[in-house]
């Protein structure tokens, strides 16, 4: 009985140990494969709640976005127009603004495409006039190119002389000069009426070579309150692909705009609202923009922080504005004009007007450009086009989305109005819009990190539990064998075991005792030496025997 007992004891040992390290055998396996595979658990639950899906808290945000956004306008006062005939004298600019207006956008007409995870949608907004924020007022007047009969002669340069003349004679009979004279408020919203719109809209006598969609210019004429300007858009939901959310499939029912060739043409890149996950400084940020019909690229910079986040910076260099001079691959955006790098031709995104867009102060741009005029100075701080986001979410931390419109007066045969003057890039107006995150959303955006760190921690954690579970019975065993190999047992001494130790010590204190501690002497010191006194008598008889 009692060795069954023994047998069962040992057997419940061995299955304690192996229970043990068994668990800290998986504890550390698990430990191992969340520090592996944590990021990217953490990426497929953000991906899950960035989706846009009806009711959800993105796609409120994306329909009615939380921040306040401001669009400055500046307008290019052309102060010697009278000079601009001769050659010798260039045109002196003078900025006026900037005219601030408040936007609240807004996302209309949403439809849902389950069958490739896509939703189209329009964009509304209405701007309201920020008197105390802007430098100016809506009743400022401004000289500048006469961009209506400017857009009449360009149209009439690609035509025969035929229907070129009849241009010229239209201009002339509705006394169109060069230059015009308008509020702010007509030059850009509210827009002003022309003899020339109005003929051109009541006598289409070029068919459909004429487009006039407007009975009014005005830079941004109808686009307050109305969504039927900037077009439809159709972006993926990221339902699919999340790299792929807010990214567009399509502009206006159409995947190849037309206005570019090749793949220049393609409608390609963010709506403005989402960027890629995961950004490297090797990413190139590309961003759609319906104004210009075409995608801009942006690239990386520097890494900045903003509101306590590390963000990355992609900003527009002389690549987003080239030509084909600088990056060949960039030739198919000449749109049938190649200029040098620095402005980019969409007269084919606007109804055939010779509008060249740029960065504001033709920043980025060839020389050229910025020798033509006067009253421009280029800064990056104040001209510069960029972007600040987030790497692992791709969100916005910063937008400054800046842009020049140029128009481009050149002399045209045929056309008395536009004989024998120089050929200048012309500065017209320029806007920004920038938005910065709150520091309230600020705070949601930085546990994001802490939340990625805190699961690597834990990791780390179970590893070491794993780790030190594991090695528990290992670790014990050798010491209690290292414990037996020093602890020896000696006999009893009055009834009781000592060690090594105790041993020793007693040893050490025995050798204090006897200075030698060789077993010959401890033998012959147990008898006792005889010791003889010596006789006085004995001696005296010795000296007498010497004296005979």
């Amino acid at each position: 009985m009692p060795q069954k007992s023994t047998t069962m004891k040992i057997w419940t040992k061995s299955r304690k140990r192996t229970l043990v390290s068994a668990l800290g055998f998986l504890l550390s396996i698990f430990a191992i494969l969340c520090a592996m595979f944590c990021e990217r658990v953490f990426d497929s639950i953000m991906a899950k709640e960035m989706v846009l899906r009806p009711n959800s808290q993105v796609f409120q945000k994306w329909k009615n976005p939380p921040l306040s956004l401001n669009l400055d306008i500046y307008l290019f006062n052309w102060t010697n127009p009278a000079d601009f005939r001769n050659l010798t004298t260039k045109p002196i600019l003078e900025q006026c603004g900037p005219y601030r207006f408040v936007e609240k956008p807004d996302k209309v007409d949403i439809r849902w495409h389950p069958e490739n995870s896509s939703l189209t949608y329009r964009r509304k907004s209405f701007f309201y006039f920020d008197v105390n924020g802007s430098n100016g007022s809506l009743s400022d007047e401004i000289i500048t190119v006469n961009p209506v009969a400017l857009s009449a002669a360009g149209k009439g340069k690609q035509w025969d002389p035929v229907r070129r003349k009849m241009v010229d004679v239209g201009l002339n009979l509705y006394q169109q000069k060069m230059s015009v004279k308008r509020t702010v408020d007509e030059l850009l919203f509210t827009g002003y009426s022309d003899d020339m719109l109005d003929m051109a809209r009541a006598m289409p006598l070029f068919g459909k070579d004429v487009e006039v969609p407007f009975d009014r210019f005005g830079w941004f004429y109808t686009r307050n309150g109305s969504a039927d300007l900037t077009g439809v858009f159709n972006v993926y939901t990221g339902q699919q692909d999340i790299k792929k959310l807010g990214q567009m499939f399509s502009w206006n029912y159409k995947r190849h705009l037309g206005f570019f060739e090749s793949y220049c043409g393609f409608a390609n890149g963010s709506a403005g609202e989402f960027q890629p996950p995961n950004l490297t400084p090797k990413s190139i940020v590309k961003l759609f923009t319906p104004d210009m019909c075409r995608t801009i690229p942006l690239d990386y910079k520097e890494t900045q922080i903003v509101e306590g986040i590390k963000g990355y910076k992609y900003a527009g260099g002389q690549r987003s504005v080239d030509n084909g001079s600088l990056y060949p691959e960039n030739k198919c955006f000449c749109g049938g004009n190649c200029v040098l790098s620095g402005v980019m031709n969409i007269s084919s995104c606007r109804f055939g007007s010779p509008v060249f867009m740029s960065y504001p102060h033709f920043y980025q741009a060839d020389d050229f450009y910025l020798n033509q005029v006067e009253g421009l100075q280029p800064q990056a701080d104040k001209h510069e086009f960029y972007m600040v986001l987030e790497p692992k979410t791709g969100i916005s931390l910063e937008v400054a989305a800046r842009f020049q419109v140029n128009m481009l007066v050149e002399p045209i045969r045929g056309i008395s109005l536009y004989e024998n003057i120089p050929r200048i890039f012309f500065p017209m107006i320029w806007f920004e819009q920038k938005v910065r995150i709150t520091p309230d959303l600020a705070k949601n955006l930085k546990t994001l990190p802490y939340v990625l760190l805190g699961g690597q921690i834990i990791a780390g954690f179970l590893f070491l539990i794993g780790l030190i579970l594991l090695c528990w019975y290992p670790i014990k065993y050798v010491w209690s064998t290292h414990k037996i190999q020093e602890i020896k047992v000696y006999p009893a001494e009055n009834g009781k075991a000592i060690n090594s130790k105790q041993s020793e010590l007693k040893i050490l204190e025995t050798e204090k005792k006897t200075p030698d501690s060789s077993p010959l002497l401890e033998k012959n010191s147990q008898l006792k030496p005889a010791i003889t006194p010596k006789s006085p008598k004995r001696d005296t008889d010795a000296n007498d025997v010497s004296h005979k």
